[in-house]
């Protein structure tokens, strides 16, 4: 619906965003590890290191052969997966529109927090939602949804070049944006509840974000033109 490309939101605390680069670069390594992997083994990873609801919740087991990872890391362990270019690279994409500004506000490590929090936000949503699903959730679109609501709380009347479907280049507001993407996550949810994307992990890494951000800031920083509280 609406790709963001560029914010143009100088950093005020950091030098640069580190933790942003760095979520970046691994995820582009492990997608590109995997490009040599085919067939049977790149099922065994998605498998073994995706958070599968079932297993997660213990009513379900996974061959030996398939284990990668405890059940409990595979929450975050699927934060590095992606399905396709596609997918790497529209969540890449917002991670470094938004990602810089957030971390800004934050902090690195307070940051790195911020963004498993919200993945474990994402994956348990959908696991709730799903509880008897076999099919791996992979990607980290439920951390990134987190820093979409973060960044829509620090930044909302920010004007973002963009692409609208895919094609029609514009300039608007954050606040316009980011809504509209947020009511499509919530409609996709609610008329597709258990289709093959991850929509209720969208809007519970959301939820986090939105619950997370006024704790996780650091002192000075305005969130909707207001200055934190200390």
């Amino acid at each position: 619906m609406f790709m963001p490309l560029h914010d143009g939101v100088p950093m005020r605390f950091l030098r640069a965003p580190y933790v942003t680069y760095g979520l970046i670069v691994i995820c582009c390594c492990v997608f590109l590890a995997l490009l040599f992997r085919h067939g049977e083994a790149q099922i065994a990873v998605a498998a073994g290191f995706g958070m599968i609801p079932s297993v997660l919740f213990g009513t379900a087991m996974l061959p030996p052969e398939l284990l990668q990872a405890p059940v409990w890391v595979t929450p975050f362990s699927s934060l590095l997966l992606h399905v396709g270019l596609a997918h790497l690279a529209g969540n890449m994409l917002f991670l470094w529109v938004f990602g810089d500004n957030v971390e800004d506000a934050m902090g690195h490590l307070r940051f790195l927090g911020f963004f498993l929090l919200c993945g474990l936000a994402g994956a348990l949503s959908h696991a709730f939602m799903n509880p008897g699903s076999e099919q791996p959730l992979i990607g980290a679109s439920g951390a990134i949804s987190g820093v979409i609501a973060a960044y829509l709380m620090l930044h909302p009347q920010v004007r973002i070049w963009g692409l609208a479907f895919k094609w029609i280049p514009l300039r608007i507001p954050a606040v316009y944006a980011l809504s509209a993407w947020i009511a499509l996550q919530l409609i996709s949810a609610l008329l597709d509840p258990q289709g093959s994307v991850g929509w209720w992990a969208h809007l519970g890494g959301l939820v986090a974000g939105a619950v997370l951000t006024p704790l996780m800031i650091q002192r000075g920083v305005t969130l909707f033109g207001r200055v934190a509280q200390p």
